[in-house]
């Protein structure tokens, strides 16, 4: 299914301006500057966040359909403390020769599991009866170190090693290799054979399937013309590419960091033959040259930016829901060590989701990679053990993460990471060492929406502080983020540290140029400390008229065409 036109040319300028009956009644709160006519210059640019999920952000998931197999069926037995691993991946490998979706069905109760299950087809559902009690609890309790024997992560092994990735800590006694299941892997491995996740080596980079290059197209509009007739139709799944051929001065550069391109990293222009900035969108119309996309551009295209549209393979309609994934509560070894309790790792993927999903004591629950118009939905972590990320989003485009519920300790909560672009979190709640984590890598034009963060003070010698925006990233890959990350209605709760009547300085000391924060308030009183100077509005009030940025967006494009379909 493919959408019909839903904007006229410049759509995302004219939602910006359009208010319609949506905002009729704004006598508590009106609306802030950034979305009004006075203030909407090239300098105070904001993307339409709207676009980020599942079909854009306008179609709802589906609900499973299709040949639905049970795992019982194979041998799988709920509750009898013996290992259903391999009745488990048989039921796996069934589903994967099925005509047609297909739904993996998981009974209530504990399963255990010791092998990694790996989804390489589209139109397929793992599905439970539940992540709450009387659901469906997945149990893992041996590690990817032990138990993955595929060669999938070899590349990254062999670069760990070539480019001497250690962590490297006398005090603690500690000098190892970083362990490629510190950002990659999962129990649940959603990949389409052949594909790569990410790329490491530049031997390993495969020759990119060029269908044209861009003659001309604008930031925020969603129509582009070739340089050449393409074989392109309505439907396909294609990749944007701005690539790096230019150096440190490149147009691209500019476009990503404005003024402070200067202070762009090595990786940057280090691989002239890859994409620095990628975005995977949907076609919807094709007229000769000229090619209408589901989704605005991230930038301008032309002689001064080059960019061209290239083939995109991958999977669709991938979802895994109603199951809780429960790892053991075992020893944490250390940043960069981790043993690889992943629980779902999503690669090569398009249109699908996560969704009412439960992980408890996972070093990292939800990674994401080399995918577009994901949505995660519903999702808690817990436990005990410190984890690396609860929901990561790297190397992808237009990803959801919705209704999120943070309750264990994790070093990176909420992370943009390497070259992300639009993706979203929105009514997300952290509850233990929060950080909004911008990862460097030229992750930009990302979302913040609507976030609350449960948060100790630490003295300081200007006063109490939060590390609010804690971001990381190798120094080549800096700055911490590209243009327009955005940080919209953020509640900020101090559970100690500071009395009731002293300002807390919020922190984001190493982030990224023109990020855009509004709404920044909580139980204290706020200041803020980020790096390089964002725009600010509302700092410590409450956005009470439009708390999420992302529906506000969306209601304004269903305002312009409803019949999105």
């Amino acid at each position: 299914m493919i959408y019909k036109r839903l904007l006229p040319p410049f759509g995302v300028v004219l939602l910006i301006l359009s208010l319609s009956a949506l905002v009729a009644d704004q006598s508590r709160n009106e609306l802030p500057a950034l979305l009004s006519i006075e203030t909407i210059k090239r300098e105070n640019y904001l993307p339409d966040f709207s676009f980020a999920g599942y079909g854009n952000g306008l179609a709802a998931m589906p609900d499973a359909s299709g040949t639905v197999i049970e795992v019982d069926d194979f041998g799988a037995s709920a509750n009898d403390q013996v290992d259903d691993t391999q009745a488990v991946l048989a039921a796996i490998a069934h589903a994967n020769g099925v005509d047609g979706p297909v739904i993996v069905r998981f009974s209530t109760g504990r399963y255990i599991v010791s092998g990694v299950m790996k989804i390489e087809r589209s139109d397929f559902v793992l599905q439970g009866a539940g992540s709450g009690a009387g659901g469906t609890v997945l149990y893992f309790p041996r590690p990817l170190k032990q138990v993955d024997r595929s060669a999938s992560l070899d590349e990254l092994r062999k670069y760990l090693v070539e480019l001497d990735k250690r962590e490297f800590d006398p005090d603690r006694n500690l000098n190892d290799y970083f362990s490629e299941y510190s950002w990659s892997g999962g129990f649940i491995w959603i990949q389409k054979p052949g594909m790569r996740a990410a790329p490491y080596l530049v031997e390993y980079d495969p020759e990119i399937e060029k269908l044209a290059d861009i003659e001309a197209g604008a930031r925020g509009a969603r129509t582009i013309t070739l340089a050449s007739v393409a074989d392109i139709d309505p439907g396909d799944i294609i990749q944007l590419q701005w690539i790096n051929r230019a150096g440190p001065d490149a147009g691209i550069i500019k476009s990503l960091y404005g003024a402070e391109y200067r202070s762009a990293g090595s990786h940057h222009w280090s691989f002239p033959e890859r994409p620095l900035v990628r975005q995977t969108s949907r076609v919807l119309r094709v007229d000769g040259r000229n090619v209408q996309l589901a989704d605005p551009l991230l930038h301008d295209a032309n002689d001064a930016i080059p960019a061209q549209v290239a083939a995109w393979d991958g999977l669709r309609r991938v979802g895994i829901e109603d199951i809780r994934l429960e790892f053991p509560d075992s020893p944490f070894f250390g940043h960069h060590l981790e043993r690889g309790y992943n629980g779902i790792y999503f690669t090569s993927s398009f249109d699908s989701w996560v969704r009412n999903i439960r992980i408890t004591n996972a070093d990292s629950g939800i990674l994401s990679y080399n995918s577009a118009s994901l949505t995660y939905k519903d999702v808690i972590t817990d436990g005990a053990r410190r984890a690396h990320y609860a929901v990561h989003m790297g190397n992808v485009h237009n990803v959801l993460a919705e209704n999120i519920t943070i309750m264990n300790p994790v070093l990176h909560s909420l992370s943009f990471n390497t070259q992300s672009t639009k993706c979203v979190f929105k009514n997300a709640e952290v509850f233990v060492s929060p950080a909004l984590d911008q990862h460097a890598g030229a992750n930009h034009q990302n979302l913040f929406d609507n976030v609350t963060l449960h948060m100790r003070a630490v003295r300081s010698d200007d006063g109490p502080v939060v590390a609010v925006f804690d971001g990381s990233g190798a120094g080549y890959w800096q700055p911490g983020h590209g243009g327009f990350n955005t940080t919209w209605n953020l509640r900020v709760l101090i559970t100690g540290g500071a009395y009731a009547n002293e300002a807390v300085t919020v922190q984001g000391l190493d982030e990224g140029p023109m990020a855009r924060i509004v709404g920044l308030h909580g139980n204290r009183e706020f200041k803020l400390d980020y790096r390089p100077a964002p725009y600010v509005e509302r700092l410590n009030q409450p956005l009470e008229s439009v708390p999420s940025l992302y529906e506000y967006q969306r209601r304004e494009r269903l305002v312009v065409n409803p019949h999105i379909y």
